[in-house]
Formats: structure tokens, sequence, C-alpha cells
């Protein structure tokens, strides 16, 4: 039985990575999922929890202490739950996947200014951006795993930190019609990057699911806010995602209403 809760939004990629961890140790009903409402004010009991903070992932141990951040909790879950190892366990290996770590923020970053950006004036130069950060990626992955397909043997801690916000870009090939070039530049990271998009222990989530759900995100509006004129939140539990049809691309010369995202009951 379940004797840890964590509190979480189903699609953010923040939590998919507690999911994806756990999954890789075997170990899915050792933690309770307590779904939370993105559309919705955080409820006042789990304000009381976190003294006040709104962000997700958050973990309660099964004596009330409360633990925040997605890295932080992953660390607990592996200290908690040693094995198997997903984090290396060499100091160097594990220096060098932790290196690889730290280039994660710029890049979901540089991701979430690309979607949400509404100046056309500005794609290419976005697209530019976001391609140099995937740069970075194939140079860190050619100087410390050339010939590998993962940073290490394995799908290992540095894919369940980037493997949800691959997922995620799919977005940028919906809205922003991104592409990674088939070059050489690209070739390491794009080999490691698909490699994880389709590990048997990532598949949480779907590219419709994202697609659908972040839709607001392409317009300027996250973490479940609204648009003008609209009334609902893509992020919205009902209607089901799966049965909503998929939104319309061009996301700079059409806003798409409540109705033709689905959102109606």
């Amino acid at each position: 039985m379940a004797d840890i809760t964590v509190y979480h939004i189903p699609v953010c990629p923040f939590c998919q990575r507690l999911e994806i961890l756990l999954a890789l140790k075997g170990l899915p009903d050792r933690v309770r999922f307590v779904v939370i409402d993105i559309t919705q004010p955080r409820p006042e009991w789990l304000l009381a929890k976190t003294r006040g903070t709104t962000a997700l992932p958050v973990l309660e141990t099964a004596d009330g202490r409360i633990l925040k951040e997605s890295l932080v909790i992953l660390q607990y879950l592996e200290d908690l739950f040693p094995e198997p190892a997903v984090a290396q366990r060499d100091p160097y290996r594990r220096a060098v996947e932790g290196m690889l770590c730290r280039l994660e923020g710029d890049f979901v970053s540089q991701g979430y200014s690309y979607v949400m950006n509404q100046d056309p004036a500005r794609r290419e130069a976005l697209r530019e951006a976001m391609l140099r950060q995937y740069a970075r990626l194939d140079d860190f992955l050619r100087q410390h795993a050339p010939d590998s397909t993962y940073l290490f043997e394995d799908f290992g801690w540095a894919e369940v930190v980037f493997t949800p916000f691959f997922m995620r870009f799919w977005f940028l090939d919906y809205y922003e019609d991104f592409e990674l070039p088939d070059e050489p530049a690209y070739a390491r990271a794009r080999r490691w990057r698909e490699a994880c998009l389709a590990h048997s222990s990532a598949q949480q989530v779907s590219r419709e699911e994202i697609v659908k759900l972040y839709h607001d995100y392409a317009h300027g509006a996250g973490n479940g806010g609204l648009l003008p004129g609209r009334t609902r939140s893509s992020f919205a539990f009902e209607p089901d995602w799966r049965v909503r049809p998929w939104p319309p691309r061009n996301k700079y010369e059409h806003h798409a209403t409540d109705a033709e995202l689905g959102l109606l009951a």
C-alpha cells in the first residue's frame, strides 16, 4: 500500500518525471498520486500543506512532511528506493549526468518561450534559439557518449529529466512547424531524443493529449489561465481530451473558440 502521496497535474512534465522514475524502478504503486485541477484555484487544504505555494508536484510523506520541486522529489525517491538504481553510482559518471541535467533549464525555458510567443516577427529568431539549445545537447553527447544511444548504457537519470520536455515540445512541431534538421550538428541529439520518446517507461502521455491540452499555451495563456473570449481552459478535465477535435494549427491568424476546441459539454 502506498504511504507516500504526490499532488500532481497528470499532463505536467515535472510530475511525469516522478512517474517515469517509479516505472523504471517497477514501483508505480508505492506512491499515491492525487490529481489537482489546474483550471481552479488551489484548494485551501493543499495551500495549508505547501505554506501557500502553488507549484506542483508536491510530495507528502506518511507522517505529513512536505517536499517540493521535481528534482528534489526525484532525488528523495531515488534515495528512498535505491534499487534498481536510476542515477549513476560512480562519482565521475554521476557528475557527467549532473552536467547534462544543468542544461535542462535553458532548454525548457527556450521551448516554452517559443510556443507562447504571439509575435510572428519573432518566430525565426526563436526557432534559431531552439536549434542552439539542441546543438548544445548534441555537443555534450558527442563529447561524453558519442557512440551510445543514451548518455550511458541505459535510460537513466538524465533521460528522466529531459524526456517529459521532449514530449511537451511536440507542441512546437504542431503550432510552430518546428523540425530538428536532418543535419550532422543535431544527429546525436536526435538519436537521444528519439530513443527517449520511445522508451516503455515514458508513455504516460501522448502527442495528441499534449497538443490538445497545451493549446492555450500556444496563445500565451499558461497554467490554466483563460484567454480573452473564452470560458474554459484547454486544460479542463471535461470534456475528455480524447473526444475533442484537433485544434487549429495556425496560432497567429486564428483564435479558436471553446466550441471549436470541443470544450463545451
